[in-house]
């Protein structure tokens, strides 16, 4: 079994900061990728950014050049820093892990996730 623990979520003004973490732990023997996602009120959950082990990332059209994913390794964890926040970036996010099991197998799981509010 495999917990996520996510943290940093709050209330902020427009144009402010937020950085989110989330750590891994328990039956990980690797992680494939580490990635953040959201979901405003009456809204589909959306992909935000996401990292590969190798190092790839990708990032919504929405938070280009606003949002900064990146991981590390050997903390097994992930982290999300959101600069110049806007009112439409208020939403839950959460933090979703594939972790590849000792038998090679690919395994998601998804954290409880943590709100972020931006607002005046």
């Amino acid at each position: 079994q495999v917990q996520l623990v996510e943290s940093g979520g709050g209330l902020v003004q427009p144009g402010g900061s937020l950085r989110l973490s989330c750590a891994a732990s328990g039956s990980i023997f690797s992680i494939h990728a580490m990635g953040w996602y959201r979901q405003a009120p009456e809204k589909q959950r959306e992909t935000v950014a996401a990292i590969t082990s190798g190092g790839r990332i990708n990032y919504a059209d929405s938070v280009k050049g606003r949002f900064t994913i990146s991981r590390d390794n050997a903390k097994n964890t992930v982290y999300l820093q959101m600069n110049s926040l806007k009112p439409e970036d208020t939403a839950v996010y959460y933090c979703k892990v594939v972790v590849v099991t000792a038998t090679l197998a690919h395994m998601e799981y998804w954290g409880k996730g943590t709100l972020v509010t931006v607002s005046s």
